[in-house]
């Protein structure tokens, strides 16, 4: 059996994956981290609040196992918060998750795992991990297809997917529950959380009025031939594909097309004109291992809550960039979320969209 640290937030599918691997036989301890909150509101973001703290504390004492929690304000302000707060400024919708993932939990406290002596570090997403025939270790789906978590986790290298540990993907979540239930764990039934916790619950855009104002600054609305329709409230507030809200008086409906950061301008048009069928996406992990050597086939999700479609991707720059054919146009591309390629249910690879056509 192996040492493990498992990453715990509090909540039932981190204390399900201690618990979990303490039944295994592994020597387990619990690690917490102390995330960046807004002065005031420390007791509102959902990963790090007193009371998930208190928690996750109340599950390590059940499993009598050792539990710390390590502060990472600061690194978690610079490398997430200011990512995202940058990429509204661009025009972008980054996805914070994304950036955490890789720069937080699987560097920042994979590191702190090491120093603690483990092999191993675990986390509760909902995704499974296999040996293939080439000695690659494959990322698969969660069994769980509504909880499955592999889009944002297709930043692990090999070398991080080599000594990580998901005990929860094999499992659906109605399962994970009762296993709380039958370990005698206090968080059996408590909710999941959805919303970015160092948002605290509130709407994005309040939180960037006060932190990078200049992604909202009032600006020009435009049609594709550059007439002026209207004045936007900021970039920011908008996302592609968004018909309602605009403000508007036309007589046929509006969507969002695109954005124009450097002008600061909010391109409109109608529905026929909303799509694309290229994407190009940088700063690839090809978590499948290695940079497949020629043009392939893949069903690509082009953000966490859309849907897997088919289309063409090939390698650019030596596999740092890629580029993606789809089979029929997408609606709702947007630059900073990530591309992320399937083969069935192993995750080939992923990077950020920088812009689509």
């Amino acid at each position: 059996m192996s040492n493990v640290v498992v990453a715990m937030s509090g909540g039932v599918d981190s204390s399900v994956a201690a618990a979990l691997l303490k039944q295994q036989g592994h020597t387990v301890t619990g690690v917490m981290l102390r995330l960046w909150s807004e002065p005031g509101k420390e007791d509102s973001n959902r990963c790090c609040t007193p009371d998930a703290q208190a928690q996750a504390r109340r599950v390590a004492a059940r499993l009598e196992i050792p539990f710390y929690v390590v502060d990472a304000k600061e690194i978690f302000r610079a490398t997430v918060v200011n990512a995202f707060l940058e990429g509204y400024t661009r025009g972008e919708t980054p996805n914070p998750c994304l950036s955490c993932n890789r720069h937080i939990r699987w560097e920042f406290l994979f590191e702190h795992a090491r120093a603690l002596g483990a092999e191993y570090m675990a986390t509760g997403h909902y995704v499974r991990l296999k040996k293939n025939a080439a000695g690659w270790i494959d990322l698969l789906k969660g069994i769980d297809p509504a909880k499955d978590q592999s889009y944002v986790l297709h930043v692990l290298t090999q070398e991080k997917l080599a000594q990580a540990l998901f005990p929860v993907g094999d499992y659906p979540k109605a399962e994970i529950r009762a296993l709380a239930e039958q370990f005698g764990l206090s968080v059996a039934r408590r909710p999941d959380s959805q919303d970015l916790c160092f948002l605290a619950g509130e709407d994005y855009r309040g939180f960037l009025q006060r932190h990078a104002p200049q992604a909202s600054q009032p600006g020009e609305i435009v049609n594709r031939a550059g007439q002026v329709l209207g004045k936007h409230t900021g970039l920011a507030n908008y996302t592609i594909g968004q018909r309602k809200g605009l403000g508007l008086a036309s007589a046929q409906p509006l969507y969002v097309l695109g954005k124009d950061a450097a002008r600061n301008v909010l391109l409109v048009g109608a529905v026929e004109e909303l799509g694309a069928s290229d994407l190009l996406a940088d700063g690839i992990n090809w978590t499948c291992g290695e940079v497949p050597p020629a043009p392939f086939r893949a069903l690509i999700k082009s953000r966490y809550t859309a849907r897997e479609v088919p289309g063409l991707v090939t390698p650019l720059e030596n596999g740092r960039r890629a580029a993606v054919r789809f089979d029929a146009p997408q609606r709702d591309l947007t630059p900073g979320q990530a591309a992320v390629f399937y083969d069935g249910e192993r995750v080939l690879g992923g990077g950020i969209a920088i812009e689509s056509k």
